[in-house]
């Protein structure tokens, strides 16, 4: 929900932007072709940060511990594949 909102807000700053611009004039010394190259790299770092996950802090690791398959066995409907903890 966010990022859809900060790419409504973005995309609407930068049409807004564009609009009131004034016209480029040909002969002024690269101005405009530096300010379309300008745009494109903070538009690709916005997108790039954007895009990016974010992750919470890892688990809390138990030490020794992990998880596995234990012993199968049937339930009367199928075959039960149970999780089994092992700590060491």
């Amino acid at each position: 929900m966010l990022r859809k909102t900060v790419s409504v807000l973005l995309v609407t700053t930068s049409l807004s932007l564009a609009t009131f611009a004034p016209p480029a004039h040909a002969g002024d010394g690269g101005a405009v072709a530096a300010g379309i190259f300008g745009g494109l790299a903070a538009g690709t770092l916005l997108g790039i940060a954007a895009t990016t996950p974010r992750y919470g802090p890892p688990p809390p690791m138990y030490v020794g511990c992990y998880w596995t398959h234990g012993q199968p066995y049937w339930d009367g409907y199928g075959w039960v594949y149970p999780r089994v903890r092992v700590c060491e």
